[in-house]
């Protein structure tokens, strides 16, 4: 039996999330004294889903809890905050961060740009299952378990957050619904060993020269991408009216209801026709999932609003009103830690270097043979690796102007990300001990 919560009002309990949202964003803005070496330690992202946590485990507030009904029978409760920031806010979110995405101007950044990009990717997808596959030999009990506690279904969330970003990472833990008790860890290994690689790019960017030198590449084509990219920026940027802010909302949510009509028809046309797809054991089960469907519908619209005016809301702040939900998503699955189960894995977290590794070493190799820019690996890298949300800090440390640049590319992976982690994870359930 759970006990009950201090708050059980949903209402006070967003209120109070929406709280530590805003302290943490508002302590991680500021640039000098305590707060700025406190979140050199523990990353900002770390932190929103770390605070809820701590509410959670000291049952101030719970994701679910057990009541005595007045019949003596034993009543469960669960807040819809999770439920209605993944089915609402999750795919709007979706929808208005990669509205903004320009295909025919990815292609332009040139080839050696989205190699780069795509060998990330491919590292990310390729690193999974060797991880796996190398650990076992020494440590099988760590990428083991079974069902819903099976640790490749763990491991789905990383490969979302690493392809795509928060909104793909949370998909997956949907979709492979793996045991939330133990995400913790998850979330640990993913935040920790994505930061330690983030540190060694900003160190190389300080000898940059010297790796582009190794590289021999030939660094024309980023100068022209600094004239692109200011020219592109310029045309879009405006202050947003409330007419701006109230499409940008419309666009958003027309999407997710029609993302849950999609979703709703397709998975059960599936499931009315095909068994393998009522099976939960089976890889195939995904494709019956609504929750699927929902995050694909959704994705798909946002790339066919690209190549209509509608793109032009990026301008206003669609990309982050889209990143306001994503934040919101990950607070309430923050409620959901087990802070004691963080470290009870403490293998996994050589999983993720290990993994890490992989991804490092493919971008480097591919870097050498078709002599890429640094600044191509480095972005290229953090568009999968952090997505939205690091790949503008890795460009514009390069030069400002080149913000952009990593926010094209992020983009791209919240299309990617989904997808490319559900292959990623079929390949760690082969990998996977028995």
């Amino acid at each position: 039996m759970i006990n009950r919560p201090f708050i059980t009002d949903d209402t006070i309990v967003f209120g109070l999330l929406m709280l530590l949202l805003a302290f943490v964003f508002y302590t991680s803005s500021i640039k000098d004294g305590f707060w700025k070496k406190f979140y050199i330690i523990f990353p900002s992202l770390l932190m929103c889903y770390l605070l809820p946590s701590i509410f959670s485990s000291l049952n101030i507030i719970s994701p679910e809890w057990s009541e005595m009904g007045e019949n003596g029978e034993i009543i469960t409760q669960k807040s819809s905050i999770y439920f209605i920031a993944s089915r609402y806010l999750l795919p709007a979110a979706l929808v208005l961060m990669t509205l903004s995405i320009d295909l025919k101007a990815m292609f332009k950044l040139g080839p050696k740009a989205l190699i780069m990009f795509f060998t990330g990717t491919v590292g990310v997808i390729i690193g999974a299952p060797l991880a796996v596959l190398i650990m076992s030999i020494f440590s099988p009990e760590t990428v083991g378990g079974a069902g819903f506690d099976a640790v490749w279904r763990g491991l789905s969330t990383i490969a979302g957050s690493w392809i795509g970003g928060g909104a793909n990472q949370a998909a997956m833990l949907e979709v492979f619904q793996y045991n939330q008790e133990k995400y913790g860890a998850m979330v640990l290994v993913d935040i920790v060993v994505a930061n330690i690689w983030m540190a060694i790019l900003l160190f190389g960017i300080g000898r940059k020269e010297k790796i582009d030198k190794w590289l021999k590449a030939d660094n024309r084509s980023i100068d022209e991408l600094k004239e692109k990219v200011t020219a592109y920026s310029s045309t879009v940027t405006r202050n947003p009216s409330l007419t701006d802010l109230m499409v940008i909302l419309g666009i958003a949510f027309t999407a997710v209801g029609l993302s849950h009509w999609g979703s709703n028809s397709i998975s059960d046309l599936l499931k009315a026709n095909f068994t393998i797809v009522n099976d939960p054991t089976s890889f195939a089960s995904t494709f019956g999932d609504r929750f699927f469907w929902m995050v694909t519908i959704a994705t798909a619209l946002g790339i066919l609003f690209s190549f209509t005016k509608l793109k032009e809301y990026e301008g206003a702040g669609a990309s982050k009103i889209g990143s306001v939900f994503i934040y919101i998503l990950v607070a309430s699955i923050g409620m959901k830690m087990d802070l004691g189960s963080v470290m009870s894995n403490p293998g996994l977290l050589v999983v993720g270097l290990i993994w890490m590794s992989i991804h490092v070493l493919l971008l480097v190799i591919v870097a050498k043979i078709i002599k890429a820019p640094y600044f191509f690996l480095a972005v290229g890298s953090k568009a999968n690796i952090g997505g939205a949300a690091s790949a503008p800090i890795i460009a514009s440390a390069f030069h400002p102007s080149l913000a952009s640049v990593g926010v094209l590319l992020a983009v791209f992976g919240y299309v990617i990300g989904t997808y490319g982690a559900l292959l990623a994870t079929f390949l760690m359930e082969i990998a996977a001990p028995k």
